[in-house]
C-alpha cells in the first residue's frame, strides 16, 4: 500500500467550537452525557447538542478526546468537533486519540496547567486517504485495540486477584488483642525531606513510597519505618535492619518487647493498618498520623512460632504479587507500545 501523502489541517475537516456550559451546572440524575474536562463525563437535565462528535478537553485532562452520538451537553472549555466533511469521524477519533496528548504537551501554555487554543486544533495537520481506506483503518484499529483491551483487563484480573489472595491472608490472622505502644518504642527522624542526596550511602527515609538516599545515617539497628503525613491520607509502611536516616515526619518504630513480637509480623500487622490510619489521619490539607494513633493501635498477637509461620506465608505471597505486578507493568508498557505501532502504521499508509 502507498503512504499516505496528502494532509489537511483539522479545521478544513470540520466544525471546532466548544460548549457554553460551567462545570457546576450537570446533575447527577441528568440523563443527557455532560463533557466537562475530567476523565469521567457528568450527568446534565439538558443538552445543546444532538450530533456526532468529539469532545476534546481544553484544559483539567488536556487533550483527552471522547466519541459520542446524539443528545449531549458541553462544557465552556471542552471543545466540540462535529460536522465532518471527507473523513470518517471515528477514524479522526483514533488520530486525535492517538496523538493530540503529544502535540499539546509540545505546544501547551500556561505554567502549571496547560490548556488547548483553538488554533491548536484548527492547525492540527490530519492524514487524509480515501474514505474507503479510512474505514478500513477504522474496522482494523478498532479490532486491535479491543485485543488490546481485553489483554489489559486479563492482566489487571490476575493482578487483583493475587492482591486478593494476600490480602485475604492478611486479614485472617487469628490472636490476643493487644495495644502497639505497650510492645514499641516509637522515634522521628530529625531532617528535613531535601536532605536527600543523590547515590548516598545510606538510605533516607521519607513519607513518600520511594526511598532515597543521604550520605549521613543516624539509626542503626532493624525498625518499621510509617509515613507521618501524605498528601491525600494513603500512608505507607517499610521495613528495615541496618543503617538510615529519616525524615521529621517518618515515624522510626522499634520493638522493646522481642520477646513476644517479631519486626516482620509488625511490618504485616502495620500494612494492614493503613486503610485505619487513613480513617483517622487528621489536618484539612495535608493528613498527619499523631504519635497517639499509633500507641493505641490494637494488633493481633499469636505467640511467636506462629508469628513465623504466618510471616514466611505472607512473604510467599507478598513475592508472588510484587512479580506479578512487575509483569503487569510490563504488559501495559508492551500494549502501549503495540497501540502506538499501529497508529503509526495505519497513518503512515504501511498498515
Amino acid at each position: 500500500m502507498k503512504a499516505v501523502r496528502e494532509t489537511k489541517q483539522l479545521g478544513e475537516l470540520c466544525r471546532i467550537r466548544t460548549g457554553k456550559k460551567d462545570v457546576n451546572q450537570g446533575s447527577p440524575e441528568g440523563v443527557f452525557p455532560f463533557f466537562t474536562c475530567a476523565a469521567e463525563h457528568t450527568f446534565s437535565d439538558s443538552y445543546s447538542f444532538d450530533t456526532e462528535a468529539l469532545l476534546i478537553a481544553g484544559n483539567g485532562n488536556v487533550g483527552q478526546v471522547s466519541y459520542y452520538n446524539g443528545k449531549f451537553e458541553a462544557y465552556q472549555r471542552t471543545y466540540v468537533i462535529s460536522d465532518f466533511e471527507n473523513i470518517e469521524p471515528r477514524y479522526l477519533y483514533l488520530i486525535l486519540d492517538g496523538k493530540l496528548k503529544e502535540t499539546v504537551s509540545k505546544q501547551k501554555l500556561g505554567n502549571t496547567m496547560p490548556y488547548i487554543k483553538v488554533g491548536m486544533l484548527s492547525n492540527f495537520l490530519v492524514p487524509l486517504p480515501p474514505i474507503a481506506e479510512q474505514q478500513r483503518i477504522v474496522e482494523i484499529l478498532d479490532a486491535a485495540f479491543a485485543y488490546i483491551a481485553t489483554a489489559k483487563a486479563n492482566a489487571e484480573k490476575n493482578l487483583q486477584n493475587a492482591r486478593a489472595i494476600f490480602e485475604g491472608h492478611l486479614f485472617s490472622i487469628q490472636g490476643d488483642q493487644s495495644f502497639l505502644g505497650a510492645f514499641v518504642d516509637i522515634k522521628t527522624g530529625k531532617l528535613d525531606a531535601n536532605a536527600a542526596t543523590e547515590n548516598g550511602q545510606y538510605p533516607f527515609f521519607t513519607c513518600a513510597k520511594e526511598t532515597y538516599s543521604i550520605d549521613t545515617y543516624a539509626f542503626d539497628q532493624e525498625a518499621i519505618l510509617l509515613a507521618g503525613n501524605n498528601a491525600v491520607g494513603d500512608f505507607n509502611v517499610k521495613h528495615y535492619d541496618g543503617k538510615f536516616n529519616a525524615y521529621q515526619r517518618t515515624y522510626v518504630i522499634s520493638i522493646s518487647e522481642e520477646s513476644k513480637l517479631s519486626y516482620r509480623f509488625l511490618y504485616y500487622q502495620m500494612l494492614k493498618s493503613l486503610k485505619r490510619f487513613k480513617e483517622q489521619s487528621v489536618g484539612a490539607g495535608t493528613k498527619f498520623l499523631k504519635l497517639d494513633m499509633i500507641k493505641n493501635l490494637e494488633i493481633l498477637l499469636p505467640d511467636l512460632k506462629n508469628q513465623y509461620q504466618i510471616v514466611l506465608q505472607l512473604d510467599s505471597l507478598l513475592e508472588e504479587t510484587q512479580s506479578l505486578e512487575s509483569i503487569y507493568q510490563q504488559k501495559l508498557t508492551a500494549l502501549d507500545e503495540l497501540k502506538k505501532s499501529l497508529l503509526h502504521q495505519a497513518f503512515s499508509g504501511q498498515l
